[in-house]
């Protein structure tokens, strides 16, 4: 990495003199300029090394509009804008993202062992759909007893609906969201109340409609194909400029934003053979930035090759991660639930592979994967619990079905109940997808507002071709739709209907346990036993923190099962059972245990003993 690139900061910026600084990368360029809008007014940049473009000056004004002019002709958006208030297509807009006047000089983040995380979308999490009204909702998740928020993509993307992983301004935020202030001042209520901050951020591709990067420089290269074309430049000719742009948007979030941790989509998909992968080099930069801060900034990744390079530490020659998501807890907590094994799923037989998660994280380390068509994964025996992220579901896993049924629309209030429990009582990070603490029954749908007709019609036919291996009948619902939109909203009224109030104050339950008993906060994987009876689909996950012992009983079958206590010299009291009538359960279960009794547990529920 050239140490040019590192000092280069991409994009408009003020020093404490008000001065602005100003860099572009753009080798394919031979003139550059930047065009101020209302005052018209062209200013010429200087090329400096590697293509570089750059300008100091005082002629440019926080608020003033601007674009960039390539070669005299060609009017583009600055690609590393902070914001874009006429849209992807549109002007950028100089902002000073030092004005804001932070309150949180005293906040430390969260140790990432407590992390218990609130995944949500900021457009459909509140009917404003704003940063301001997520911090109406903050006394909520304050009572709920979530620790940390975790929001997903903000980058400027095409219209005012999207899941935000089209994005093509990777530094500008959402500005119909409430754009960068708005979400300075969300973070800094955040930390008022105790929360951290996880910003979903995207560095394994940009989104098509506004994507100007081409016309700059050497962003992509042929020499990798991905989902969406070809891939980001972390490893080809000219790539220095790529890395330091990405690797100075992850310091930005954590410096002018106070997020506490980025959770990096689909890392799998990033395609970089350097001798230092484009994530260690990222890990590098955020240590040395904790280090001259005295703050901890995390990073999580979702990675879905079971390989524990991308959490292994610097040390060890690993990526740094974290954290990583797995999604094969939740595959094989559907299936236990009883969902059909189709898709993705075809891989997971059930209550032995969820099982075989509780002790060993993935599921597959090594044995044949029958979906893949070849051996897959590796063992994760040395990484800690908190090096992994659980749910029962989340934007990816609901939103990815075809109508994006939520559980609630898919399994019975005891299910649900289960579910949250098998989740809350894993020795990992859980975490809760919006809504689902009081079984909100709208779906969560994938939905964009591409102004582009023929790449809305790509995204239509794209998404009906997704659902062939499942085997599903009738039509996906439109994601051009304002419909789709508005039916997966979050409906904040049922909170007032007894059945959802009381689904909510079983989560609140819950996680209070988790969080102030031992054996359940500990996150010591090597303090764990877990019984499986196949036949029977019951579960028995025993997990201890020095004297401090727990029973987790799930029967994830619809009659009563027998699960034999172990003998441990132990009285057991329930701590909760999720079928008991302050639950709106009807269902009746022995007040005492001892060792060597036979409990008798209802279908579809969850007992826990210390």
């Amino acid at each position: 990495m050239l140490d040019a690139n590192d000092r280069m900061r991409p994009g408009l910026h003020f020093d404490e003199q008000g001065l602005a600084q100003f860099s572009v990368w753009a080798p394919k360029a031979t003139f550059v300029e930047i065009s101020l809008v209302d005052k018209k007014l062209r200013l010429p940049l200087t090329e400096t090394a590697y293509g570089y473009w750059t300008i100091q000056t005082n002629q440019i004004k926080e608020g003033d509009l601007y674009q960039l002019i390539l070669d005299r002709k060609t009017e583009r958006p600055d690609p590393a804008s902070l914001s874009q208030p006429e849209g992807v297509h549109g002007s950028s807009q100089a902002l000073n993202l030092n004005d804001y006047s932070w309150t949180d000089t005293n906040w430390q983040n969260t140790a990432l062992e407590s992390y218990i995380i609130y995944e949500l979308h900021t457009g459909t999490f509140t009917p404003e759909g704003t940063f301001a009204a997520i911090e109406d909702k903050l006394e909520h998740l304050k009572q709920l007893g979530i620790t940390a928020i975790e929001i997903m993509p903000v980058a400027q993307f095409p219209g005012e609906r999207n899941w935000g992983y089209d994005g093509v301004a990777p530094y500008a935020v959402q500005h119909s969201y409430g754009g960068a202030l708005g979400l300075q001042h969300l973070v800094d209520r955040c930390h008022e109340n105790g929360i951290a901050v996880i910003l979903d951020v995207v560095y394994n591709h940009i989104g098509p409609e506004g994507n100007y990067f081409n016309d700059f420089g050497y962003y992509f290269t042929s020499k990798y194909n991905t989902p969406w074309g070809e891939a980001l430049n972390f490893d080809d000719a000219y790539c220095d400029a790529v890395r330091s742009y990405f690797k100075q948007n992850a310091l930005m979030w954590f410096k002018d934003f106070h997020i506490d941790a980025l959770r990096l989509d689909a890392v799998h998909a990033i395609k970089d053979f350097s001798p230092v992968h484009i994530l260690r080099e990222i890990k590098i930069a955020v240590d040395q930035l904790n280090q001259e801060t005295g703050r901890n900034h995390f990073l999580i990744a979702e990675v879905d090759l079971n390989d524990t390079r991308f959490i292994d530490p610097l040390a060890k020659q690993g990526y740094g991660m974290d954290a990583q998501w797995i999604d094969e807890f939740h595959h094989a907590l559907r299936i236990t639930a009883g969902e059909p094994a189709t898709g993705y799923f075809a891989d997971f037989k059930g209550i032995s592979d969820l099982a075989k998660s509780y002790t060993d994280a993935y599921v597959y380390d090594g044995q044949y994967s029958p979906h893949r068509k070849k051996h897959f994964g590796v063992k994760a025996e040395e990484n800690e619990g908190k090096q992994f992220v659980v749910f029962s579901q989340n934007h990816d896993q609901t939103g990815n079905r075809m109508l994006g049924e939520r559980t609630s629309q898919l399994h019975t209030p005891e299910m649900q109940r289960l579910l949250a429990g098998a989740v809350l009582t894993a020795p990992y990070l859980p975490l809760l997808f919006m809504g689902e603490e009081w079984s909100e029954t709208n779906p969560f749908q994938y939905f964009v507002s591409h102004t582009d007709p023929q790449l809305a019609e790509a995204v239509r036919k794209g998404r009906k071709k997704e659902f062939a291996d499942f085997h599903l009948q009738g039509e996906a619902p439109d994601p051009m739709s304002m419909e789709t939109f508005e039916n997966s909203k979050l409906q904040w009224n049922l909170l007032e209907d007894p059945l959802h109030q009381n689904m909510f104050r079983y989560y609140q339950k819950l996680i209070h346990l988790r969080k102030h008993h031992p054996a359940l906060s500990s996150l010591n994987r090597k303090q764990i036993e877990v019984t499986v009876d196949e036949q029977n689909n019951t579960l028995l996950v025993h997990r201890w923190q020095e004297e401090r012992h727990v029973l987790c009983l799930m029967n994830f079958s619809s009659t009563n099962q027998e699960i034999q206590l172990p003998f441990l010299h132990k009285n057991w009291n329930i701590l909760i059972f999720s079928g008991d009538s302050q639950w709106n359960g009807h269902l009746k279960i022995a007040e005492n245990y001892t060792d060597q009794t036979m409990v008798v547990l209802p279908g579809q529920s969850l007992l826990i003993l210390e």
